[in-house]
């Protein structure tokens, strides 16, 4: 029975992955724990602030109408949606904390090939290449 092809990788060039310095992965690695613990902070922040002003609309509530309640859904829904938002980038950075233990880290997951510096500059948690990344917006 024939093997399955996986069209993600069939045709491509294995491309050698160069090591880096552990001067380097510790730099890498302190950029990206600070960053985590960043978003860390911003997440309780923001947590607290929710539950600040959940507890302000519930003793504020006292005849408020439709428009006043579907108001104060909107804001809720758009401040837990941040909240996410903010839990979802730490989860990129320990996934990128992963990866540099597993040493894929700065390699694209999808073409293997390696991800520009100036992309992991501005966004040091990226997984795609430019070009991988691109094609997955497009879908």
């Amino acid at each position: 029975m024939a093997k399955p092809v996986d069209t993600r990788t069939a045709g491509r060039k294995p491309v050698a992955k160069a090591t880096r310095s552990a001067a380097e992965t510790e730099k890498i690695r302190a950029a990206l724990a600070a960053r985590r613990d960043e978003l860390r902070a911003e997440y309780d922040q923001t947590l607290s602030e929710i539950t600040e002003l959940q507890r302000d609309r519930l003793t504020d509530s006292a005849g408020d109408d439709q428009a006043d309640t579907g108001t104060k859904t909107f804001e809720r829904e758009q401040e837990i949606s941040l909240a996410n938002s903010i839990l979802e980038r730490i989860t990129q950075v320990e996934r990128a904390l992963e990866r540099l233990d597993e040493g894929g880290y700065g390699w694209c997951e999808r073409c293997g090939n390696p991800i520009p510096v100036e992309r992991l500059a501005a966004f040091p948690s990226a997984t795609l290449c430019v070009t991988c990344k691109q094609l997955e917006e497009r879908r």
